[in-house]
């Protein structure tokens, strides 16, 4: 059996946690935020965890995070 590869795409975008969870970053937070509100911004700088059917998604494209 040969080596998978790792979708290079996706080991930049997504991180793996302690209990094996998937996180991402929030999208939306690049630019043209003068019009968007603090609070908006605010919750936009935490980790979002990915529901389980895109983790399911996410195992696939990174075998070995």
């Amino acid at each position: 059996m040969p080596k998978l590869k790792t979708h290079r795409g996706a080991a930049k975008r997504f991180k793996k946690t302690g209990t094996g969870k998937f996180v991402q970053n929030r999208a939306n937070r690049s630019h043209l935020l003068e019009h968007k509100s603090s609070r908006r911004k605010r919750r936009l700088r935490s980790a979002g965890v990915l529901s389980d059917a895109e983790q399911k998604r996410v195992r696939k494209l990174l075998p070995y995070a």
